[in-house]
């Protein structure tokens, strides 16, 4: 397809994929590897991708595949639920009492999530966060939309 287009579709999805994989490991620096292991991976195949294909989900296929291969060490999986620190957060409360409400709550939404099995939680992420159909969901995770 040409590095041009490439270079569009990177600048078009990199901050995306970065925020996804970011919530998946809750380390910015992993979240950082994995966002350009993932595009250096579409790198490769860019040719070899079908002129009609949903690049956006085939990315966030891709990055989901490396997210797995990330969680298959469990000391990696330790390490990433306690960089949940690293998570930028931008919000500008409209008072103290609104920060601290949104503070708890964001806490409590991690909490119920990192408990959540990998595919699950990848489920919510791809979905409530980046909107994502469960079609793409569910070719991504190679399970069904039904079950995505």
């Amino acid at each position: 397809m040409g590095l041009e287009p490439f270079e569009t579709v990177v600048a078009a999805h990199h901050a995306e994929i970065y925020r996804y994989l970011l919530r998946i490991t809750w380390r910015s620096s992993d979240a950082d590897d994995l966002s350009q292991e993932t595009f250096l991976r579409a790198y490769r195949a860019w040719d070899a991708l079908d002129a009609g294909a949903n690049v956006r989900a085939w990315l966030f296929t891709i990055a989901t595949n490396l997210a797995r291969n990330y969680f298959r060490s469990e000391g990696r999986r330790r390490r990433a639920y306690a960089g949940v620190s690293d998570v930028r957060t931008d919000v500008d409360p409209a008072s103290p009492e609104d920060a601290r409400r949104f503070h708890e709550t964001r806490a409590l939404v991690e909490r119920v999530v990192d408990g959540l099995p990998l595919k699950q939680r990848v489920a919510f992420v791809l979905r409530k966060l980046h909107d994502l159909e469960y079609e793409a969901i569910g070719r991504s995770l190679e399970c069904s939309p039904e079950s995505a």
